[in-house]
């Protein structure tokens, strides 16, 4: 798959690229594996900001998806919003992440 252009963070440069094959495939290209757990994540995630128009912080976030805040960041090994916006098309969270 083609992955158009993407900033030096590796978002898209254009947010209305996205589609969930591009999601995955720039996952790929960043030797990210993303399984089904993390992949309902990023779909929450674009619910999320398609409802309220911003990113949630990961507190937010968590409660959002019924979660505890641990149990995200064992599940992504790392500040689950990065990786949870750049694959799913989102912009750059702002704030701790």
């Amino acid at each position: 798959m083609n992955i158009p252009e993407r900033d030096g963070d590796g978002y898209l440069a254009d947010m209305s690229d996205w589609t969930p094959e591009l999601g995955r495939a720039m996952a790929e290209a960043d030797g990210y594996a993303l399984d089904d757990a993390k992949w309902a994540h990023i779909m929450k995630a674009r619910e999320f900001y398609e409802e309220f128009g911003s990113v949630p912080p990961i507190r937010k976030f968590a409660k959002y998806v019924g979660e505890e805040q641990n149990a995200v960041f064992k599940l992504w090994m790392t500040g689950p919003m990065k990786p949870i916006t750049k694959y799913g098309g989102l912009p750059k969270p702002t704030g701790c992440v």
